[in-house]
């Protein structure tokens, strides 16, 4: 869920998760019609070693966040893709948090983002 928002202390993972993002849902668009689909996998947190590789093992995103099994997102993306979603946000938790702060200034999400990424 990255791609929504600004992130900082991730910036360039944030940013890079916007450009999957928007480069899967217009390639989703072009695809229309043609019976090949493109689906984006949005599954927030994960339970994998990426956090502690990253070094953000111990920000509140992952200690306080709720952290989704990695089988779990797996299963909940392969489904999404064979029912020719273009996109999945995983956990009810994460689409109202994604509705809020659509609502919100855009600094007020930036500024929790921060909260979260920090240790």
């Amino acid at each position: 869920t990255a791609g929504y928002q600004a992130g900082p202390f991730m910036a360039t993972y944030y940013a890079s998760k916007a450009f999957v993002l928007s480069f899967t849902e217009a390639l989703a668009s072009e695809l229309r019609g043609t019976g090949v689909t493109a689906t984006v996998s949005c599954p927030g947190p994960i339970a994998t070693g990426f956090a502690s590789t990253a070094g953000n093992g111990t920000s509140r995103l992952f200690t306080q966040g709720g952290v989704a099994a990695a089988d779990d997102v797996a299963r909940e993306a392969y489904a999404a893709m064979i029912a020719g979603r273009v996109s999945i946000i995983h956990t009810a938790k994460l689409r109202i948090g994604l509705t809020l702060a659509k609502l919100m200034p855009r600094s007020v999400a930036t500024g929790i983002a921060r909260k979260l990424n920090l240790p």
